[in-house]
């Protein structure tokens, strides 16, 4: 009985490792990581960057939390938007802060209003394979603009892993799985709603992360890991 229940102990704790180990490698759980994430228009030209610094990574039982802060530079190199936000995973589970994944036109129109908004997270598990539908998620944001109150109500769907594809950027060459997925995005300013849609391809790379995105209105790609 005592060895079964060694057995089962040591069991555990070798799973709670490798758990822990797919967790570490994510690049925004690591302390002091920098990433660079180079931002394309649509018709492919460099249009600026966004510069993510990891600044504490805390473990909580299962789940290991990192604070990211964020800068977004236009072509020209000016800093036009500066934020903060978390990434937390959970059992080989990495979940992104959905604010993180605001269009650029949206991170650079609100990034000196005050903003009010839950912690929703995206969610991309490190087992996916071919042919899975992913978790839908949905953000809302209540914004004071100067005076000008807006709102933002963002849901992204149909989010489905279509295969396996070889992303090579200046940063390194990664095996990823290609997600699409379909956005849903309203600003509603004074009560008026103004939408917009937008569809859209990720490349996640496990237990690493988010290597590139591309819609019809341009893409990022990860240009420098320091």
């Amino acid at each position: 009985m005592r060895s079964t229940l060694l057995l089962a102990s040591f069991a555990c704790l070798l799973t709670n490792a490798a758990l822990a180990q797919d967790c570490n490698a994510f690049y925004f759980l690591q302390k002091n990581k920098t990433i660079e994430m180079s931002i394309y228009n649509k018709k492919g030209d460099a249009s600026g960057k966004q510069v993510y610094s990891v600044s504490d990574v805390t473990n909580s039982g299962d789940n290991i939390t990192a604070t990211v802060n964020s800068e977004m530079f236009d072509k020209k190199g000016k800093s036009i938007a500066k934020g903060h936000s978390q990434i937390v995973c959970n059992g080989g589970v990495m979940m992104i802060d959905m604010t993180m994944q605001l269009p650029q036109a949206q991170q650079e129109q609100f990034s000196k209003a005050d903003v009010k908004a839950d912690k929703i997270f995206i969610e991309y598990p490190n087992n996916m394979k071919e042919g899975d539908k992913l978790k839908d998620a949905t953000l809302s944001m209540d914004i004071d603009n100067a005076g000008m109150k807006q709102s933002i109500n963002m849901v992204t769907s149909d989010r489905t892993v279509t295969g396996k594809e070889s992303v090579t950027t200046t940063a390194g060459t990664w095996d990823c799985f290609k997600i699409t997925y379909k956005s849903k995005i309203t600003i509603k300013t004074m009560g008026i709603g103004m939408p917009f849609n937008i569809e859209g391809t990720e490349w996640f790379a496990p237990r690493f992360g988010i290597v590139k995105t591309e819609s019809k209105n341009g893409g990022t790609a990860i240009t420098a890991i320091k």
